[in-house]
C-alpha cells in the first residue's frame, strides 16, 4: 500500500468548546469546521481533529505526541503560553536533534513545542 499523505490527526476530548478554544486562542490554530462531536483546525497544512464522540476519550498512558514549532522562539512561545495558563511538565531541553517543552491539553493530550537546531 501507498500512502497518499496524511488526511488528519485527531485527538480525542472530552469538552469540544474547551478543546476548540484551547487550540484556537491559546495555540493560535484556525479553525476549519466545528460541529457537536468533531471540530478540524489547521497549522501550516497540518489538519488536527478534535473528536468529542463518548467513548473516545483521552489516555492517561502512552499515545500520539502532537509537536507544534512555534513561529518566534520556543523560549518567547513558552512565556507567552505560561501567561494564558499552560502549565509545562518542565523546563525547556536542550537535545541534539532540538529544544523542546512539554505540556498537556485540557483533556491530558501530549502536547510540545519544538524547535529545531540551529
Amino acid at each position: 500500500m501507498e500512502l497518499q499523505g496524511i488526511s488528519v490527526v485527531w485527538l480525542p476530548v472530552t469538552d469540544m468548546q474547551r478543546a476548540v478554544t484551547f487550540y484556537s486562542d491559546t495555540l493560535g490554530m484556525q479553525v476549519e469546521s466545528q460541529e457537536e462531536q468533531w471540530a478540524e483546525l489547521t497549522a501550516d497544512g497540518l489538519k488536527i481533529g478534535l473528536n468529542g464522540r463518548e467513548g473516545e476519550t483521552p489516555g492517561s498512558e502512552g499515545g500520539a505526541v502532537l509537536a507544534l514549532r512555534p513561529a518566534a522562539s520556543i523560549d518567547a512561545a513558552v512565556e507567552e503560553l505560561r501567561g494564558k495558563g499552560v502549565d509545562f511538565a518542565g523546563d525547556i531541553s536542550d537535545h541534539p536533534w532540538g529544544r523542546v517543552a512539554s505540556f498537556h491539553d485540557p483533556d491530558g493530550n501530549s502536547l510540545q513545542l519544538y524547535e529545531p537546531p540551529q
